[in-house]
């Protein structure tokens, strides 16, 4: 196709941008445009076109600068919600180094369900190679609600601090119960000096992947190293059974370097069940639902996007979770589940006041109660 034939009409521009803030990548932009078309012969410009029209796109949102844009976006949140809450924090240049916001909902689903969520950090994630924190817990479905986000220049304590400050400030100063974070000093350090009345703990998937990283070597040929250390942190009720499984396993491998599995043992009360009764966890041990989202949103939130672009993709992936909250909630309400016990007037009882989800934990447990026998 000659230059002068080709041509990108405002209709095509606009379903450029469409297809672009919907998370589709370039490439398939122009796959899909040349198949609605019937070819890229009847397209009227290229791939190569498409790419500038993208650039200078992009160029024309750098206009403003990263500051200008931040608070042109925040301010539009603020028009359309007066709820919406947001914090910066600037260097001694008065430059934005770190940023944290939270909408109306994250703010109505934190009242609700805020006594327990998940710390979490996604690395370089926008243009600016600023890392992606995000807190999240679980409603009364147990479905993945966010709290709050937040994107980190650095992971000092300082900078864990404020944000941890910022986020109280958005939720009125109510603190949680329990935080399930990494193993991190710095955020450790942070969580003491903001919230030191609420209780740490540690995510135990992270725990085991450290394991395999650090002692990988004693997981090989049948080695039973990885079940005995989720026994230690899962399987004992009491800690004199912990303590005994813990030094036989110490006893039973071959560990030259006791320096990892020595630290994480001085942190035993924060990721072993059996010094975490008095803890509040609503079942939550890891943070997992972080990982869950990181997933999610890896399909949309690119290292090249710089920040209109960043919150725009970023909208995208927090509603469909919010559309799966709904069906949830639509579905739950059209029929109650399923009694294991249809004449017990309890079960019945309870099956119109719990959510499916909660319903089905209680319904196990009161079929172990009723199990239950008392010994001489």
């Amino acid at each position: 196709m000659m230059r002068l034939e080709r041509k990108m009409y405002d209709v095509q521009a606009f379903a450029i941008d469409l297809a672009y803030a919907s998370g589709i990548k370039p490439k398939e932009i122009h796959e899909l445009m040349s198949r609605e078309i019937g070819g890229r012969a009847n397209l009227g410009y290229t791939g190569i076109d498409q790419k500038n029209y993208l650039r200078t796109r992009w160029q024309r949102s750098l206009i403003y600068g990263e500051a200008s844009s931040l608070l042109r976006y925040f301010q539009q949140q603020l028009i359309h919600n007066p709820s919406f809450h947001y914090a910066v924090q600037l260097d001694i240049e008065g430059q934005i180094t770190n940023i944290f916001w939270a909408d109306a909902k994250m703010i109505i689903d934190y009242a609700h369900f805020g006594d327990v969520f998940s710390f979490d950090i996604t690395f370089g994630t926008n243009k600016e190679f600023r890392s992606l924190a995000m807190f999240i817990g679980f409603n009364h479905h147990r479905e993945m609600v966010i709290f709050g986000a937040a994107l980190l220049y650095d992971q000092t304590a300082e900078s864990f601090k404020w944000l941890f400050e910022s986020f109280l400030k958005a939720h009125g100063g109510r603190k949680p119960k329990s935080i399930f974070t990494n193993q991190d000093f710095a955020t450790a350090k942070a969580l003491v000096e903001v919230m030191p009345d609420t209780w740490h703990g540690l995510c135990t998937w992270h725990i085991m992947q450290n394991g395999i990283k650090k002692l990988g070597n004693l997981m090989k040929d049948g080695s039973l190293f990885l079940r005995d250390i989720k026994d230690c942190m899962y399987k004992y009720e009491n800690e004199s059974e912990f303590e005994e499984a813990w030094n036989k396993m110490i006893q039973t491998y071959t560990i030259k370097d006791l320096s990892w599995l020595n630290g994480i043992y001085k942190l035993k009360e924060k990721w072993a069940n059996c010094y975490m009764k008095k803890a509040v966890t609503l079942g939550m041990r890891s943070t997992q639902l972080c990982e869950s989202l990181n997933g999610d949103l890896k399909d949309y939130l690119k290292s090249d996007l710089n920040m209109d672009d960043f919150f725009e993709h970023f909208e995208i992936v927090v509603g469909q979770k919010r559309d799966k909250e709904l069906e949830v909630e639509y579905n739950a309400r059209e029929k109650l589940p399923p009694l294991c016990l249809k004449n017990s007037p309890l079960l019945k009882q309870v099956s119109q006041v719990y959510t499916p989800t909660v319903f089905k934990v209680f319904q196990n447990e009161y079929d172990y109660a009723l199990a239950a026998i008392i010994k001489d």
